[in-house]
């Protein structure tokens, strides 16, 4: 079996240039480390009022992959991936207790009393704003989406190949990990991760000035 752990670091602007969504997979594991260190990096992704409104539901065992592979259509990343990552919003996340996370703040000096209760006071004031508006649950997905989009580029860094599925019937895959009866909560996306079996090239983006704008939409 082939050495698959990378021959160096990438940079940041490396890493986004050279990852390539991969649909077909070899069959060998991700080892526990390297995995561990995936999610690891996926959890430092930022989230509105450090809320932390995302979780991540790793899927490797055959029934757990039966059911993705049904709920997407058994599209090749989900049959042949040997780690599928389901990323799930949690839009009430905002109303349970995070006296964990104000402490955590503390110990690192990055948050002092007076900051702390500004914070939670102006959170659920915004919080409560978003539910009155219906956005409690699009603010949460973004959140969790963020926390793939660092999955996808560390992935990279660490050697693995990965690609983001948006392809999949949502009660199913929450039947499949354990949340069916949760209207609080949402599938974001679901992530193939593992050794590709396949070399995808770069098939191209359009120029900068055909998507960026300065200061209005479709102004050069």
């Amino acid at each position: 079996m082939s050495n698959h752990t990378p021959n160096r670091t990438l940079s940041v602007a490396e890493a986004i240039r050279t990852r390539r969504t991969v649909r077909h997979y070899r069959p060998d594991p991700v080892p526990d480390h390297l995995l561990r260190a995936l999610l690891e990096l996926a959890m430092e992704a930022p989230t509105s009022w450090n809320l932390q409104d995302r979780s991540i539901v790793v899927v490797t065992d055959e029934v757990g992959k039966a059911g993705l592979i049904a709920a997407t259509g058994g599209q090749p990343q989900a049959v042949q991936a040997p780690v599928l990552l389901v990323f799930v919003a949690e839009p009430q996340a905002w109303r349970e207790e995070h006296a964990d996370v104000h402490e955590q703040a503390r110990h690192n000096g990055a948050w002092n009393e007076a900051f702390i209760r500004m914070f939670s006071a102006a959170s659920a004031q915004f919080q409560q704003d978003l539910a009155e508006r219906g956005m409690l649950r699009e603010y949460a997905v973004k959140d969790a989406m963020i926390a793939a989009g660092h999955v996808l580029l560390a992935a990279t860094e660490l050697g693995l190949a990965t690609s983001p599925m948006n392809g999949w019937h949502e009660q199913s895959v929450k039947d499949t990990i354990g949340i069916g009866d949760r209207d609080d909560l949402a599938i974001a996306l679901i992530v193939s991760v593992g050794y590709a079996a396949e070399e995808r090239r770069h098939p191209g983006r359009r120029p900068l000035d055909r998507n960026v704008f300065r200061g209005r939409y479709g102004r050069p």
